[in-house]
């Protein structure tokens, strides 16, 4: 197979101000780790793929993390009727126009460089390409190649394998239900070189003995309509998959998608830029030894039976997995997984994609920096909505729905272990449990959050410096809307917290921007309008209630410490609103007092206040 010069690829440890700041790092990422369950990782790891994912960024684009691995090869799609050897298949038999090709009963090998187009249907056969060092073109002009021994299309010995599916053709190819492994050979369409799929046609793989289509170097898809079916993985590239366009539906017992070389510091990454894609599989949607980066196209994925199946211990399902960074720069990306929706056992950056999804355990999962800063997440339903060592949200909208968590930072290297314990109106954060090296930071764009478990929790800080964020809490007592081991700050932005009353918390005696914290005598059910209102009588906040609730924490620049608010239920909102929140303050009318909270302060009782 064909090599390509490793480039050095440097690494940078993140650090909480690089990640506060939100700088896109100029550092390489590098190498693979092992799942961090213990799952088999279809490659050999190390120490140093493993440091790689340790030390993953956060805030690296597609363009820097796509530079530090190999560069996908360049497949010509273009082909000269005139040059091209005719393969005539003819049920049981076929027949070579040209040079370069022998037939020997049922098997067609090719022994040279060149442009064959293939035509016709071999009932019970299979084409051969064993041309060390070359590039070979297969034109697949209407051709139906069945094998009940071994692969339909094997390229055992190859420097390029170009597959060109002709304009306007229906094409298609199925292999043995089990492999002797006598050629190396374990697919239906494979390849011991670079591959590259494309053109204008369709193919239909069925992949009945392993995989669909499967290289052991790089794989490209550059265009066309394939269709691929397979008992273990639907495309599997070793060193890298790249699909560049066209429309990619697989149905595997496996992985969807994989590229598997664990070994190599620039190899091991998926790139998906274009085309549609639907992904079913049993396992991994799309798994990444490295690196996955999607930069465009529609991306759909379903794995391991979907949401509604409880994650399997033996085998991973995750919807889109990689071991080092997972990037979404671009593209619509919908996801519905048994296990983690989105994973990576290094980092996670969601920089521009639109990205919806469901899952039985984590929406979105990082062991390590988990960064929002453009596009949209949207978490239907998880049990832990997003959960990652630093957890930063810089831009963009944010919405999650969960069971549990909707926020937590945790993991890492931390000493805290598991959920804090919060106190019913504590000043300065403080959810009881030992602070770890975790961070949450949000600094801009919109997070809302519907969660019966804590809506933002951090087994280390959290801190708040502009955006809005609209936590529409837990209706329990064992959770609260905050959850704060450390310390909480607030110095900018918009901060809405409700929930139950047993676990409030409250932002820290440090926080620069006034907050409030209102407990409620009694609960007030799902539907009610609750207005915040200064000693002038001026309405400063209007939020609707999503669920029943008994604990408001509210932070603005209209908020002063030391001055008195009343909390109001009744009324009306309006405008548009955000989690719940109103973009503008609602009326009064007939509205009635519940509550009366000084800023500034935290007595027993659960009322609460901050600085300005």
């Amino acid at each position: 197979m064909s090599r390509r010069t490793a480039r050095p690829r440097p690494l940078r440890q993140r650090t909480g101000a690089a990640l506060a700041s939100v700088v896109l790092a100029s550092a390489a990422l590098a190498g693979c780790s092992s799942d961090a369950s213990g799952e088999a990782t279809g490659g050999s790891t190390g120490s140093a793929s493993s440091a790689a994912a340790a030390q993953a960024d956060g805030t690296q684009n597609a363009a820097t993390v796509l530079a530090a691995n190999q560069e996908a090869h360049d497949g010509d799609l273009a082909w000269d009727a005139s040059k091209a050897v005719d393969v005539r298949l003819s049920g049981t038999s076929a027949s070579v126009d040209g040079e370069g090709a022998g037939v020997d009963g049922t098997t067609v090998t090719i022994t040279a460089g060149g442009t064959y187009r293939l035509s016709g249907t071999l009932s019970d056969g299979r084409i051969v390409v064993d041309a060390p060092d070359a590039t070979v073109t297969l034109v697949l002009d209407g051709a139906r190649i069945s094998s009940s021994t071994s692969s339909a299309l094997a390229a055992t010995a190859v420097d390029h394998l170009v597959v060109v599916l002709a304009d306007g053709t229906t094409n298609a190819l199925s292999d043995t239900t089990s492999y002797d492994d006598a050629d190396d050979a374990d697919a239906a369409l494979f390849s011991a070189g670079d591959l590259t799929v494309g053109g204008g046609g369709s193919l239909t793989v069925r992949g009945s003995g392993n995989d669909g289509i499967a290289s052991k170097d790089g794989l490209v898809i550059a265009s066309g309509t394939l269709t691929v079916t397979a008992a273990d993985d639907g495309i599997r590239g070793k060193d890298y998959l790249a699909v560049r366009d066209g429309t990619v539906t697989v149905t595997a017992g496996g992985d969807g998608l994989k590229a598997d070389n664990a070994e190599d510091a620039d190899a091991g990454y998926v790139s998906v830029a274009g085309g549609t894609l639907k992904l079913t599989a049993r396992g991994d949607g799309v798994d990444a030894a490295t690196d996955l980066v999607v930069t465009g196209g529609r991306l759909t994925v379903g794995s391991g039976g979907g949401s509604g199946e409880q994650p399997s211990e033996d085998a991973s399902a995750k919807g889109l997995k990689a071991r080092v960074i997972g990037v979404l720069e671009g593209g619509t990306v919908t996801v519905d997984a048994s296990d983690d929706a989105v994973h990576s056992d290094g980092a996670v950056h969601v920089a521009g994609a639109a990205v919806t999804a469901a899952s039985g355990d984590d929406g979105v999962h990082a062991e390590g920096d988990l960064v929002v800063d453009k596009g949209t997440l949207k978490v239907t339903s998880a049990v832990e909505a997003v959960e990652g060592g630093n957890i930063v949200v810089a831009g963009g909208a944010v919405s999650l729905v969960s069971s549990d968590d909707g926020v937590n930072a945790s993991g890492g290297t931390g000493t805290a272990q598991g959920d804090g314990f919060g106190g019913g109106g504590r000043g300065g954060g403080g959810g009881g449990g030992d602070a770890g090296d975790y961070k949450l930071t949000v600094t801009g764009g919109t997070l809302v959050v519907d969660s019966e478990g804590d809506g933002l929790d951090s087994n280390g800080t959290a801190e708040i410096t502009g955006g809005t964020v609209v936590v529409n809490g837990p209706q329990q007592g064992g959770n609260g809307a905050l959850d704060v081991n450390g310390t909480l700050t607030v110095s900018g932005g918009t901060l809405l917290a409700a929930g139950s009353a047993g676990m409030a918390v409250t932002p820290g005696e440090d926080s620069a921007q006034g907050w409030l914290s209102a407990t409620l005598d009694t609960a007030v059910p799902a539907g009610t309008t609750l207005h915040i209102v200064d000693a002038d009588g001026r309405v400063v906040a209007t939020y609707a209630t999503s669920k029943q609730i008994q604990n408001v924490v509210y932070s603005s620049s209209a908020v002063k410490s030391g001055e008195e608010y009343r909390i109001h239920s009744g009324g009306s909102a309006s405008g548009d609103g955000t989690g719940g929140l109103s973009a503008t303050a609602g009326t009064l009318g007939s509205a009635q007092q519940i509550a009366t909270v000084t800023a500034g302060q935290a007595p027993e009782g659960g009322f609460g206040g901050g600085r300005p």
